[in-house]
């Protein structure tokens, strides 16, 4: 079992003692800490990781009988809303229309934002809490789980909800803008992440807070670092755990425009959820960036052209999205154009090893059908040359302390549930709680070592 760090002073260790690991948290567990003298944790989950609510108006002009009847007055409550994100029924072929055309975002040029479709109002539920990130769907939690494994390990360690343990979720159909251009939804969430942080703080004794983030939550928490001052980060932010974050996108979502994609669901359609993939302000984000993916590789090869990462506003337009064009040119190349480090101290823990879509190659048969794909290294999600991006970035960069912990075979959603992945994750934050723990074994008769 074997893991690789990195770190800006290029030391790599490998083979590192897997028991060893164990018995270091073994040892901080039986230290009993207390609750109010760790550092608050703040949760950021990535895309689709929260549950959303929504509730439609007479606006809402639906496609079909079927959207008009769903979902049924038991699925409800009293004032209308109805949990959207996740429910399975959304797999069924009839439903799965009527989800698609609720989850639309539709760019206005003239306010330059993103707005929900006409008639559907939504909503986040459990701001705060780790309800909403913990379980998609409440009722099928044997499929349904995301964050819950973490969740549990920080509880047995000492974490309490609400006291010392937060969830910030979002919804994460909306992106961000450069500071200066509308971003209603987004600015408006990375300013209650910053009141959450703060309050985290004030109960907890002042102490600076550790943000856990998981893929597209991890850029957005790289965007409030950098929005704020360094003098706020270093008052309120202790460790950012960034988790298979896209640091440079992913050429995955490029075949997502191209012609959808149901995370290997067989019930699903591809083209079926195209169109309201297409118009998610967070999936333009995740494009690749020609910063890291440079302008020379061809990502995608169709028998009229191929294209290279700063091909992606042709790339666009060539798939019939030309729409997306303008917000990307203006909205998402400032934003990505240059990765500035925050100044607060960075783990970032991902996985490789696992195919990842590295080329794809289309046909004369167009779009609307599924490309062939050469596979290249990565999380199965993220390509290794994004994940490892802020190394090359970040490695001379002054009062940037950074490490990065490679685990192979992990994925990009297991990084939430293997067992390798929680163990790293518990040993930074018991790194980042040392004092306090080494306290509270003193107190219990223990004697803490650093393994």
């Amino acid at each position: 079992m074997k893991y690789s760090y990195f770190s800006t002073s290029f030391i790599t260790l490998t083979n590192v003692n897997y028991y060893a690991i164990i018995i270091t948290i073994m040892l901080h567990i039986l230290c009993i800490p207390i609750s109010s003298s760790l550092h608050p944790i703040v949760l950021v989950p990535g895309s689709g990781g929260n549950q959303l609510e929504a509730r439609l108006t007479a606006k809402y002009k639906p496609s079909s009988l079927i959207c008009r009847a769903y979902p049924g007055p038991l699925h409800k409550d009293k004032d209308g809303w109805y949990r959207i994100w996740f429910d399975a029924s959304v797999l069924l072929a009839p439903y799965t229309k009527c989800f698609a055309e609720r989850m639309m975002l539709h760019y206005d040029p003239v306010s330059d934002d993103y707005f929900n479709a006409p008639g559907v109002e939504t909503r986040v539920p459990h701001f705060g809490s780790t309800q909403s990130l913990s379980y998609l769907d409440p009722n099928l939690k044997l499929i349904s789980g995301y964050m819950a494994p973490l969740v549990e390990s920080l509880e047995e360690i000492g974490y309490i909800e609400s006291k010392t343990l937060f969830g910030a979720s979002y919804d994460f159909r909306y992106g961000l803008a450069p500071e200066g251009r509308s971003c209603h939804v987004g600015s408006k969430y990375l300013q209650d992440l910053k009141d959450l942080i703060e309050n985290a703080s004030a109960v907890n004794g002042g102490k600076p807070v550790v943000i856990i983030s998981h893929s597209l939550g991890g850029l957005f928490v790289h965007q409030l670092l950098l929005r704020n001052t360094l003098s706020w980060r270093e008052k309120y932010i202790k460790h950012f755990i960034a988790l298979s974050t896209p640091w440079g996108g992913t050429i995955q979502e490029m075949l997502t425009f191209a012609s959808g994609y149901t995370l290997g669901v067989p019930l699903v359609k591809p083209l079926l959820v195209r169109e309201e993939q297409r118009s998610s302000e967070s999936n333009l984000w995740l494009m690749p960036c020609p910063r890291i993916f440079g302008h020379s590789k061809s990502l995608v090869i169709t028998p009229n052209a191929n294209y290279t990462a700063k091909d992606i506003p042709k790339f666009l337009a060539d798939i019939g999205f030309s729409q997306g064009v303008y917000p990307y040119k203006t909205r998402v190349l400032p934003m990505v154009e240059k990765l500035t480090a925050p100044k607060v101290p960075i783990t970032c823990i991902i996985g490789s090893g696992v195919d990842t879509p590295e080329t794809l190659f289309y046909d004369d048969k167009g779009f609307d059908k599924q490309p062939s794909i050469i596979w290249g290294d990565g999380d199965g999600t993220v390509n290794l040359l994004s994940l490892l991006a802020v190394q090359s970035e970040w490695m001379n960069e002054k009062n940037q302390p950074l490490k990065i912990i490679n685990i192979n075979g992990v994925s990009h959603t297991s990084v939430l549930s293997d067992h390798r992945s929680l163990d790293q994750i518990l040993e930074v934050v018991s790194e980042v709680n040392s004092d306090v723990l080494e306290s509270n074994c003193l107190i219990n008769g223990g004697k803490l070592k650093n393994v």
